[in-house]
């Protein structure tokens, strides 16, 4: 069997109904010698409140320096789309996240944040790290500015 064969990407694949139900797929680092920081950002993230049944909205940013493996992006993708009908809080979502691909990857380091839009006027942004990040990377800023109606 091939990698092709084992992996979501190039197949036609179904969003999953939750988070626990999504498959991570990881695929070798061809540069697993080299420090180099690797950049996601989902600025659609959607999940549930588990309280009220409501959407919450967030910017994701994540930064990883990759060991031996990379995260396959259709699969990150169908991952995080696996979030919009799952009900949890923001800091759950978040670590819960940052955790897994953690898991998944076991990189040299992995930071997440979580830009969360207000609800009750009041936005929470969630900041999760493996650790120091390695001297030798270049590691830029999110990008996503302090709440200021983002």
């Amino acid at each position: 069997m091939t990698a092709s064969e084992t992996l979501q990407l190039g197949q036609a694949t179904s969003l999953p109904a939750s988070p626990d139900e999504a498959r991570l797929d990881r695929v070798p680092n061809p540069h697993a010698d080299t420090d180099y920081v690797a950049r996601f950002t989902a600025p659609e993230f959607t999940s549930i409140c588990p309280v009220t049944g409501q959407p919450d909205f967030a910017i994701l940013v994540i930064d990883y320096v990759p060991g031996d493996w990379l995260v396959e992006s259709k699969s990150l993708k169908l991952y995080l789309g696996a979030f919009r009908n799952h009900g949890a809080f923001h800091e759950d979502c978040t670590v819960a996240i940052g955790k897994r691909l953690r898991d998944l990857l076991e990189p040299r380091y992995l930071r997440i944040g979580g830009y969360w839009y207000p609800r009750g006027g009041i936005p929470i942004d969630v900041f999760w790290q493996t650790g120091e990040p390695p001297k030798t990377i270049w590691l830029p800023e999110t990008g996503v500015a302090p709440y200021r109606g983002r």
